[in-house]
């Protein structure tokens, strides 16, 4: 399954996660234990920006990491549009071409390792958002199939370096959306605690 074909649906159903969150959630536990909805949203939102920046080759410009997006107007309807425009310019062949980055870093990374982080996290994350807000991610088949295959065999370089957890045993029989979520590292049956 080819990931740039799924850019778009991926980033739609990540778009439609974060659209129907309410604002209640926004300190609610995630299943990255280091962030709560709040700060997973923002780090979705200021990652597509850059992502977008990093498909057409141009400098990094833009609010850092500390920036508090959910603290503006609009906030999920401006990730929606956001997360649209990126994975619409990573349709363009030439953004594939070459190397790019998502940090302003000079000697920057294959494109195809940018554009494939950039999938990996609208899955990944919409799943968790999705987890710690009690719905279902919504995911197409394509898509699931698309981040699996792309994630088999790139799982244990990126717990190296710290993007994934240990993996989380699931069966083989599971949906494979929980296989995915079990490999990045992510225990498929999470679920808040009371009162979140």
């Amino acid at each position: 399954m080819d990931v740039r074909s799924q850019m778009l649906p991926a980033a739609e159903a990540a778009a439609r996660i974060v659209l129907e969150i309410p604002e209640t959630k926004l300190d609610a536990p995630t299943p990255c234990a280091d962030w709560d909805v709040r700060a997973l949203i923002n780090h979705l939102i200021l990652w597509s920006a850059r992502g977008e920046a990093a498909a057409h080759k141009l400098p990094i410009t833009g609010p850092g990491e500390d920036h508090d997006f959910t603290a503006e107007p609009r906030w999920a309807e401006r990730y929606e549009e956001q997360a649209r425009k990126t994975a619409e310019a990573w349709q363009d062949p030439a953004a594939w071409e070459g190397s790019t980055s998502l940090t302003g870093n000079k000697e920057g990374m294959p494109a195809e390792f940018i554009a494939g982080i950039l999938f990996g996290e609208s899955v990944t994350h919409g799943w968790d958002l999705a987890a710690a807000t009690g719905r279902e991610p919504g995911f197409p088949p394509g898509v699931v199939q698309a981040a699996w295959e792309q994630l088999v065999p790139t799982a244990e370089i990126g717990r190296e370096y710290g993007a994934f957890g240990a993996e989380v045993p699931v069966p083989e029989d599971a949906p494979l959306l929980d296989r995915l979520i079990g490999l990045s590292g992510r225990d498929p049956h999470w679920r808040p605690g009371p009162g979140a």
